[in-house]
């Protein structure tokens, strides 16, 4: 069982973008001495609240500072860039960091019209996702009228974000799939059904690779855990009544405010996808998460408002998977 990290780059509240950054690229580092497999960073673009806006870029520093551990994206999403671009710029990760990049890539769009003006991809640019993961895959294959430097012979493992079709499409293409923890088990289990049932075999896998990303924290007690998952969660609400996710408030900040009926409805929907508890708790409901899902891997994401909970909260989860530490404590 490999268990892997998720990190978004989040803002916390009173923070600049450069700090969160940086707090990213040193987390990696942390994650690595706790025995963790592999780190990703994710892609967003307009949004107030996450600093990670160029994912090849931000992976870059974090391989940079780190030795073993895989680095990723969580994912680039293709409908904002050209396939040609972003086989370059794996190409080039790839070759200063041979054996530890992965390609994790998704089909979502900008959140609002102005930023998908931006980026100039509208809605239905995801629907041409599948067409665009052939060319990128492509491009690494020799033989073309042009030749992606330095992508072209390299061999960079693809994964593909569960995201619409996009389980349908992995298993098409062969291909591992990343799938979120939905609170609604019982489609996210068909969703996995249907993908291992309709996979092909090909040169990039020979039999389904599933990765279930589920928001998890972990405390001395239950409702020390809970309060860790409170910031994102008011972040979500805030998103979905407001069209703009915001820097992450402090857990009492949040939990102190008088909420409409509304925002009660979406934060309890934010919480149900959460899971928390002490090790002991957790260790149960992560071994039934896999149990039920049959995952080959869990990627665990966290933005607590606290650096310092955040880590405390990986160092059980790391003791509780039984992970082996690789050099001196994380600090």
């Amino acid at each position: 069982m490999r268990w892997s990290v998720l990190d978004r780059a989040l803002i916390r509240s009173g923070q600049q973008p450069a700090e969160a950054l940086r707090d990213t690229v040193r987390f990696a580092r942390q994650v690595e001495e706790l025995g963790y497999f592999r780190f990703w960073v994710a892609e967003h673009h307009g949004v107030p609240g996450v600093a990670g806006s160029a994912p090849t870029v931000l992976a870059a520093a974090v391989a940079s500072v780190t030795e073993r551990i895989r680095v990723g994206t969580g994912g680039v999403m293709l409908p904002n860039h050209r396939p040609l671009v972003v086989a370059e710029q794996f190409g080039v990760l790839e070759s200063l960091f041979p054996g530890r990049v992965d390609m994790g890539l998704g089909r979502s769009v900008g959140f609002i019209d102005p930023v998908r003006r931006a980026l100039g991809a509208d809605k239905d640019a995801a629907d041409r996702f599948d067409e665009q993961l052939s060319e990128l895959l492509g491009w690494f294959e020799p033989g073309g009228p042009v030749h992606a430097v330095p992508a072209e012979g390299l061999r960079v493992p693809a994964y593909v974000l569960a995201v619409g079709e996009g389980a349908g499409i992995a298993a098409a293409h062969g291909l591992p799939l990343v799938m979120a923890h939905l609170s609604d088990e019982e489609r996210m289990r068909a969703a996995l059904d249907r993908y291992r049932a309709d996979f092909a075999p090909s040169r990039h896998g020979d039999r389904p690779y599933v990765i279930v990303a589920v928001n998890a924290a972990v405390a001395a007690t239950r409702e020390a855990a809970e309060l860790l998952q409170v910031p994102e969660a008011w972040a979500t609400v805030w998103s979905r009544t407001r069209g703009v996710f915001p820097p992450l408030d402090p857990p009492g900040e949040v939990l102190g405010r008088e909420l409409t009926e509304r925002e009660r409805r979406y934060f309890a929907q934010a919480r149900a996808g959460q899971l928390s508890g002490t090790e002991e708790e957790m260790t149960r409901t992560l071994g039934r998460l896999v149990d039920r899902t049959d995952a080959d891997e869990l990627m665990l994401t966290l933005a607590a408002h606290d650096e310092t909970d955040r880590l405390d909260s990986y160092r059980r989860l790391a003791r509780l998977a039984g992970l082996t530490p690789r050099g001196a404590a994380a600090t």
